[in-house]
């Protein structure tokens, strides 16, 4: 009895010392088709990612430097606490028609709408003078740029919050399918070695790993652009609020 304990013994020992080690690489390409293809989707899902914090963080700091520059302009033009149209046409073409920063365009909006209200083609009817009005109309057209400009900032930002929320079920996914496997080697070979649970559990906690890889930088900047949008659009609405006072002021008093 004691010599056939120690021969088995010995055959683990010599089977254990002759292994080699699992390279992930090499559980990635032989893993089964639905795990390889939970591991394809769950790159590709990270690589969009990527692509769009990328691009996120570029407009989003475009955003707020020409937005800055902008305002800067804007209160530089008011002299003596007096404005005029005059004035508010110089701010208006010196706005790039291409690069625009959001709060920019809100005021885009605001000048047209105000330019369409004032009426008249010259400019000595509509300088100085106040006339009775409906800033409503100035109000919707500011109302209705901010929420363009805001729509357009959250673009694609969505699809992190998908990743983040979805990725690590994905990746649980892969994982209870190669661990099912691995019961199913066991049954198959009626053998319970490491050889044969190893490669099918190794393949599921990579599932999990790149899950989890996916997920983490996704919510980490969705986060971050959320916050950064919701300064953008304070400043928005600060803005639409500060330049609805001026028209009342010195435009559609009545």
């Amino acid at each position: 009895m004691h010599h056939v304990i120690f021969a088995n013994l010995v055959t683990l020992s010599a089977g254990s010392s002759g292994g080699t080690a699992l390279n992930p690489w090499e559980l990635i390409s032989h893993a089964s088709s639905v795990v390889m293809l939970v591991l394809l989707v769950l790159t590709g899902m990270s690589v969009v990612c990527w692509f769009i914090i990328g691009a996120k963080v570029v407009r989003l700091s475009q955003a707020s430097r020409e937005s800055s520059r902008f305002l800067d302009r804007f209160w530089d033009t008011e002299q003596g606490n007096v404005w005029s149209v005059q004035r508010l046409e110089g701010l208006y073409a010196s706005i790039p028609r291409d690069k625009r920063s959001p709060v920019a365009s809100v005021f885009h909006a605001g000048y047209v709408e105000l330019a369409r209200v004032l009426g008249g083609s010259d400019e000595s009817s509509r300088s100085q003078r106040h006339y009775g009005g409906d800033i409503d109309n100035v109000a919707r057209a500011l109302r209705r740029a901010s929420a363009n400009e805001v729509t357009t900032l959250e673009s694609m930002v969505p699809f992190l919050a998908t990743t983040g929320s979805t990725a690590p079920f994905v990746g649980l996914f892969g994982t209870v399918w190669g661990i099912m496997n691995s019961f199913i080697n066991i049954g198959a070979h009626k053998n319970a070695s490491l050889d044969v649970v190893a490669p099918g559990i190794a393949e599921a906690l990579i599932a999990t790993a790149i899950g989890l890889a996916a997920a983490i930088p996704a919510v980490m900047a969705y986060n971050y652009f959320v916050r950064r949008i919701n300064v953008l659009a304070s400043e928005m609405e600060n803005f639409s609020s500060d330049y609805l006072n001026i028209v009342r002021r010195h435009f559609l008093a009545g």
